[in-house]
């Protein structure tokens, strides 16, 4: 076995390796970008070496900088994890030059399987079913449009030469085809490096079943059971299960035995997972992912199997431990947390973790991170906090689990999917087994329901928990300095205005003889204690709850009743109209680049209009105008680098009775 490995990775895949390769007696070594200086897995290294700064072109893609330090460290074998260099072949051929083991398959695989159309052409060759489609060379507009048309609408454009939901488009009718392609291919070049495309027929309710294959250097190529991974946004996954639920014996069957002849097909070693688009008993190849999966706990939850050790083993050259599958046992399902907004279309956020913890130790569960409080997300990378999974003896036990282990996990700082996690995994539908690429639009209403007001306990308690933490804090001050409503005759108040997602919210305490009363936009008073000893804790008539909350600025994260949300601190004695007079300003919500810009400075625009496109986070982000208005100042132009908060187009309101063109 190796006595010392290199993770080329950073985040929660590279402490994930690290913590399988350390209990192994492997020293590992970790690299690290400048934005990456203090992370986990930078901590959890035996040494760590810094290759360049924070975009991940400048480091962590860097193959040249990866194989320096693998040199000087004496790495005896290099781990990519996933993304970045994990599916690139020159990789692969670069450590083997350098007499390094490459934990992954060989290069000659990795290049088979790494373009999707020459990947289709092998399975076909190897008799594995293909989706109907054009995976040609010629990549002129009219051809694709004419093949588009032969293969007729609704189709699919995929890049060809990556995965992940980049570049990838449905075309619901021929007018946006061009449209499409043309963003398909920026996303395409940008993530990849190359904006070639395939094309397939859009099938309407695919599920997305996978196989994790493995394979050794002495012949033996296994299956360890499928995953189903339907669930996406953005053609990204989102939740994902092992076994895939609702299979037909039968159709299973097929699918193992397609995945092993994929592997055969290319002369596979090491993990891979061949994805296959299901629709009712049709089953079609997809692609073959040749690395490690996000989703891979899932597989060791009903195996027992870490899959990571394996493939230490067996890029060290050892045999597979079985030669044939290991039975499954009970079923296990992982969501993703993300640091994005779902009710902004999954738009990635950024910000520190404030606050941030999973679900204490219990049977069957299991939280995958790269992160802590006090750490940062940033533009740089995928926004990715964590994996949550549970297993049980069965898959509505798993959900259930899943559903208690989210309900205590708690975190702060910045916006996230938690919420929308907790509503997915109890959804009648969900728990029904009712899967397909579409689930998360067709239950968009329940998953992510309109913007509620905070409800008034939430905000008697914070404004109780709140209130007594600043009177801690500032214990000892001049009572000028207090400001806690002291008066000599009758009761103080203190007064806390806070925006939620409806509106402004007002707060009043009011502190008696004996009792602490709080009124919420002059409502019935609300009886309210305050209790630090333990913990953020307030009684709110009566019933103790605990409140914990995080203050970033004047944003507040707020946890109560199994619920978070998110509210701002108002200053009563801030101007009035501030918020009016940026109305029309639009501004980059994060740091990106500019695409496009789809206006100029006179033309009219409706509301729901795209006036520009922003690339950032391996996402682009469309630019809407909040209203019908008039473009008055461009801040900004196609393939501009910006910040978070600057001017993309500022819109001024049309005149009175006037339409948009």
């Amino acid at each position: 076995m190796f006595r010392s490995l290199l993770v080329a990775n950073r985040g929660e895949i590279a402490c994930r390796v690290m913590r399988t390769a350390q209990r192994m007696g492997i020293r590992c070594i970790a690299v690290f970008s400048e934005a990456d200086a203090n992370a986990l897995h930078v901590d959890l290294a035996d040494e760590a070496h810094p290759i360049g700064p924070a975009p991940a072109r400048d480091s962590y893609l860097r193959a040249d900088r990866i194989m320096a330090v693998a040199r000087a460290a004496g790495a005896e074998a290099i781990h990519p994890g996933y993304g970045f260099l994990s599916e690139n072949a020159d990789f692969a051929e670069a450590c083997a030059a350098a007499g390094i083991a490459f934990v992954g398959p060989p290069a000659a695989a990795i290049r088979a399987m790494g373009s999707k159309a020459e990947s289709k052409a092998l399975m076909v060759a190897a008799g594995v079913p293909v989706v109907p489609g054009y995976h040609g060379e010629d990549q002129a507009e009219d051809r694709l449009a004419a093949e588009a048309s032969r293969i007729g609408f609704p189709v699919l454009i995929k890049a060809s030469a990556g995965g992940g939901g980049k570049g990838m488009r449905p075309v619901l009718a021929a007018a946006d085809f061009l449209d499409e392609l043309a963003g398909a291919r920026r996303e395409a070049k940008g993530a990849f490096g190359d904006d070639r495309v395939l094309l397939e027929r859009y099938l309407q309710k695919p599920r997305h079943v996978e196989v994790q294959v493995f394979a050794d250097s002495h012949g033996h190529t296994i299956h360890l059971h499928t995953r189903d991974c339907s669930v996406q946004r953005r053609h990204q996954k989102v939740l994902e299960e092992a076994p895939a639920p609702d299979l037909a014996p039968a159709l299973r069957e097929r699918l193992h035995e397609a995945a092993i002849a994929a592997a055969r097909a290319v002369g596979y070693v090491n993990a891979g997972t061949v994805e296959f688009i299901v629709e009712g008993e049709d089953a079609f190849f997809m692609e073959m992912n040749t690395r490690l999966q996000v989703e891979h706990p899932v597989t060791e939850m009903i195996t027992g199997l870490d899959l990571v050790e394996w493939q230490l083993r067996v890029a060290a050259g050892e045999a597979l431990p079985c030669r044939e599958p290991p039975e499954a046992s009970g079923h296990a399902v992982e969501v993703r947390l993300y640091a994005e907004d779902p009710a902004a279309e999954f738009r990635p956020s950024i910000g520190t973790l404030t606050r941030f913890f999973g679900p204490g130790q219990r049977q069957g569960v299991r939280m995958d991170t790269g992160v802590r409080a006090g750490d940062a997300i940033t533009p740089h990378y995928d926004p990715m906090i964590a994996k949550v999974i549970a297993a049980a003896p069965d898959r509505r036990m798993a959900l259930e689990r899943l559903g208690g282990a989210l309900a205590e996990t708690q975190l702060g700082g910045l916006t996230s999917n938690l919420t929308f996690l907790r509503r997915l995994v109890a959804h009648p539908a969900m728990v029904a087994g009712e899967l397909d690429t579409g689930f998360i639009a067709r239950h968009a209403a329940a998953l992510i329901p309109p913007p509620t007001e905070v409800p008034e306990q939430a905000l008697a308690a914070f404004a109780a928990v709140y209130l007594e933490r600043l009177r801690y804090d500032r214990q000892g001050a001049s009572p000028w300095d207090s400001c806690f409503g002291f008066r000599l005759f009758g009761a103080g108040e203190e007064l806390l205005l806070l925006r939620d997602d409806v509106r402004l919210r007002r707060v009043v305490m009011r502190r008696r003889r004996g009792t602490t009363d709080v009124t919420v936009d002059g409502g019935a008073p609300i009886a309210v204690a305050a209790d630090l000893s333990a913990g953020l804790r307030a009684s709110v008539n009566g019933v103790w709850h605990r409140v914990p909350f995080t203050l970033d600025g004047d944003v507040v994260a707020l946890a109560f009743g199994g619920v978070d949300h998110t509210l701002r601190l108002v200053d009563p004695y801030a101007p009035i109209g501030g918020d009016a007079a940026a109305e029309g300003r639009l501004a980059a919500p994060i740091p990106g680049r500019v695409v496009q810009v789809l206006v100029a400075v006179g033309d009219r625009v409706a509301r729901g209009q795209v006036v520009a496109i922003l690339e950032a986070m391996k996402t682009e982000l469309r630019i809407t105008a909040p209203a019908d208005g008039i473009v008055a100042h461009l801040g900004c132009a196609a393939g501009d680098s910006v910040e978070e908060g600057t001017e993309i187009v500022t819109l001024a309101p049309l005149d009175e009775g006037a339409a948009p063109a």
